[in-house]
């Protein structure tokens, strides 16, 4: 008998074990990743995504992310309009540009890079301040782009008429600020990053005299120099909105990499083709302002920066500003 209800008691214990297991602890099945083609320009636009790209690539990401990096920002444009770009990081005014000639088929989830622009001098060429580059020769590059009206705006928030009160030479590109300045050492430079560093690593008698992102804050208050950005198809935001939002957690731990492991972020930069060099991007970081900025902040900065290159010139933004449903989410 006691034999009989042994047997009882662990059939039992058996059943009433499985059905708990299968009832209440059967694992879930994990979710299906989305895939999001991600597109960046080199430079410094492209840096904030590089610790994403080693994520991506160990299979890391919380979305299965395929990062693309391009040198053009026209392959950028061709790609979200032929939609095989999901996501891109390119300049602001492209993304104005492009709300505007898709009819507001674009969103900006966030801005990822403020000013890179340098002045350069030689060590004994004193310039403290914008209105010092009165009389003097600036060379630099942007002709009838963002470079010509941040420093033309400069220039006229300090006193100074650029078409009289100085020389401005533009270049075809930023590589030729370097042989400008092997030509010219007295010269004065105004570069972009990574530019701005290479030269200052190149040649002893070169040092940074301004930080035009600090000079714009000093005469307006009501905008950043915000250069550029993180844009999504709205389509394809209103498809996947979870896997939009994962994207952005990975972003932005992404861009806080940058800050804590810059040995780690300069040669990601290099193996990536986000900077040629890794010891030039590890020199250039700290210059290039890598960020992370939503929300009312962006909506309201930026905008204050894109009203000012409207009225410099309406086609840098596509003729107008974007509408509310340009920001992303909409802040009203």
């Amino acid at each position: 008998m006691k034999k009989l209800l042994s047997i009882v008691l662990i059939t039992v214990i058996v059943f009433s074990f499985a059905a708990c297991t299968d009832s209440g602890n059967t694992p879930e099945t994990p979710a299906e990743k989305t895939d999001i083609n991600f597109f960046v320009l080199t430079g410094p636009t492209g840096i904030g995504a590089v610790h994403m790209m080693q994520q991506a690539q160990n299979n890391e990401g919380l979305e299965n992310y395929h990062i693309t990096a391009v040198a053009a920002p026209d392959e950028i444009v061709s790609k979200i309009s032929n939609g095989d770009a999901d996501i891109a990081a390119i300049s602001t005014n492209l993304a104005a540009k492009l709300y505007n000639i898709t009819g507001g088929e674009i969103e900006i989830l966030a801005v990822n890079t403020l000013g890179v622009l340098y002045a350069i001098t030689n060590e004994n060429t004193e310039i403290a301040e914008i209105s010092d580059l009165a009389g003097k020769t600036v060379y630099t590059t942007g002709k009838g782009a963002n470079p010509e009206y941040i420093i033309n705006f400069l220039l006229k928030e300090n006193g100074l008429t650029p078409a009289s009160d100085l020389q401005i030479e533009y270049v075809a590109d930023g590589s030729e600020l370097t042989s400008v300045w092997a030509q010219t050492p007295d010269a004065v430079i105004i570069a972009p990053q990574p530019v701005a560093t290479a030269i200052t690593l190149n040649y002893e008698n070169a040092e940074i005299a301004l930080d035009l992102t600090e000079e714009w804050d000093k005469v307006s208050e009501s905008s950043a120099l915000m250069m550029g950005c993180i844009v999504a198809r709205k389509d394809f935001i209103e498809e996947n909105p979870q896997a939009v939002e994962n994207f952005l957690t990975d972003y932005k731990a992404s861009v806080s990499a940058t800050e804590t492991d810059p040995e780690s972020t300069a040669s990601l930069c290099e193996t990536y083709g986000i900077v040629a060099k890794a010891a030039v991007a590890q020199k250039a970081l700290p210059y290039c302002n890598i960020c992370f900025i939503t929300g009312e902040e962006m909506k309201t900065k930026l905008t204050g920066y894109l009203e000012i290159l409207l009225a410099a010139d309406p086609q840098s933004v596509g003729g107008a500003i974007p509408a509310d449903d340009f920001w992303y989410p909409a802040a009203n």
